[in-house]
């Protein structure tokens, strides 16, 4: 088994409304920032120990559809480093 840090990045799917992310966009462009668009997302680091980096994201993306992300509003992405 191999050690490994999986890091989920939980996002609001594009279309859905993000009033934290609208509040930050609005107070950014009040200090002067020009911005397109802006997101929040939540990021969770999950340890873990694996067979491969293959395995541990399996798991990790089975948590981010069990529990961490809501797949009808959220993506989510994962992305597995060795420790």
């Amino acid at each position: 088994m191999t050690a490994y840090t999986a890091t989920v990045t939980v996002r609001l799917k594009r279309g859905v409304l993000d009033p934290e992310a609208e509040t930050t966009q609005q107070a950014l462009e009040r200090l002067g920032f020009d911005l397109e668009e802006l997101r929040a997302a939540d990021r969770f680091e999950v340890d873990l120990e694996a067979e491969s980096a293959d395995a541990a994201s399996e798991r990790a993306s089975e948590m981010a559809e069990r529990l961490l992300a809501n797949p009808t509003i959220h993506d989510y992405d994962v992305e597995v480093d060795e420790r």
